[in-house]
């Protein structure tokens, strides 16, 4: 139970942000006994991972908060972050440290289709906002709204590994918040047009 929602939460955060929770995992595995990762997995917590995912998280930072680049960005996240969605998901749900269900160990690809379909779901969401957001705010709300991903992507990782209970909860905020800026991008879209449409 615990390890799927683990695994739920980190798929949700890598549709937002590939590496992120990638790192966090590494991090916990490699400095902590809060995650075990089967032999499988190990690679996750080794130097060149941790190095490699942190270069590319860097770039990832940079380059999601530049209009038109971003949306370069997600069309190489595209393959990115629905592959790593499934990677962590598949890796806690079977760590010893996360759930006792042998059926989930015994069972990896289960957790890697459902990380892919669940970090695929987020990601096609963002990418599919992020330009709405470029044009209704001459490109101004780029770095705006990639800063809230990246610590939305954070404080989702944060609570999958740590408190798994409330991956729910921020499953249900994370619908909300999108349903909400949505709403907000049409009415401005509205806005607009009404302006463009009256007589000078």
């Amino acid at each position: 139970m615990f390890a799927a929602l683990t695994g739920a939460g980190l798929s949700a955060a890598a549709g937002l942000n590939a590496y992120v929770p990638f790192l966090m995992v590494a991090l916990v595995a490699r400095f902590s006994d809060v995650i075990t990762l089967p032999s499988s997995f190990a690679w996750i917590e080794s130097g060149w991972a941790i190095a490699g995912a942190t270069l590319l998280l860097v770039l990832e930072v940079i380059f999601d908060k530049i209009p038109a680049i971003d949306s370069m960005n997600d069309l190489i996240g595209t393959a990115v972050r629905p592959t790593i969605g499934g990677v962590v998901f598949a890796a806690t749900q079977s760590a010893e440290d996360l759930d006792k269900s042998t059926w989930m160990t015994e069972h990896p690809w289960v957790g890697a289709v459902g990380g892919v379909v669940i970090a695929g779901l987020v990601h096609t969401t963002k990418a599919a906002i992020r330009p709405a957001v470029n044009v209704s705010t001459a490109g101004i709300g780029a770095p705006v709204i990639s800063g809230v991903e990246d610590v939305a992507s954070i404080g989702l990782s944060v609570t999958a590994i740590f408190i798994p209970v409330l991956v729910v909860v921020a499953f249900v905020l994370m619908i909300w918040a999108v349903w909400a800026l949505w709403r907000r991008i049409r009415r401005m879209r509205a806005r607009r047009r009404s302006g463009i449409g009256q007589p000078a």
